[in-house]
């Protein structure tokens, strides 16, 4: 099965460094199979026959042992990725300018409903099972609704990617 690990948090002003050499020779060490890493914010792609739930912990403990550290791994099939990042409710103008705030799991109903509510100037989202499709017109440095809002109100663990690290790590996860 090939997969897609999101780490969330990783190299992020100057936090949690892990550069992308020491993530390497981590998933070596794990004994995943074809694994490689796109830029250095925590996106692994590789093979394995463990189930998304012990692949997601494998990761998260192999980094607690080695580093100390609680970083929240977001794992999913390539084929899930390619079906969220195909799914885009946006038109492709929007979509190419647009981020795909990934979630470990289903928000409930009523966290959900409550998101609907917010609704702030210049951003716009569309909320599903496993994904929130954003589009801050200003760009995200300037949006209100971050990574950080989605998972309060929502009561989930998220990582964002942009439009450009979604197709890349899908193309990347795509057998030749």
């Amino acid at each position: 099965m090939i997969y897609i690990a999101l780490l969330r948090g990783i190299n992020v002003g100057g936090h949690k460094k892990f550069p992308k050499v020491k993530q390497l020779e981590m998933l070596d060490t794990l004994k995943f199979e074809n694994p490689k890493v796109y830029l250095h914010t925590g996106n692994w792609i590789f093979t394995s026959e463990i189930s998304v739930v012990e692949v997601s912990a494998k990761i998260e403990n192999a980094i607690h042992k080695k580093y100390g550290w609680q970083v929240p791994v977001i794992v999913f099939k390539a084929s899930e990725i390619l079906q969220i990042f195909n799914a885009c409710p946006f038109s492709e103008e929007i979509k190419v300018k647009s981020y795909f705030t990934l979630l470990d799991r289903k928000p409930t109903l009523e966290n959900r409903t409550n998101l609907n509510e917010y609704n702030y100037p210049d951003e716009e989202f569309y909320i599903t099972n496993n994904c929130i499709y954003f589009y801050p017109v200003h760009g995200a440095g300037r949006a209100k609704m971050s990574n950080n809002f989605f998972e309060n109100k929502l009561k989930v663990t998220a990582t964002s990617r942009n439009y450009k690290t979604m197709n890349k790590i899908i193309k990347l996860s795509t057998p030749l």
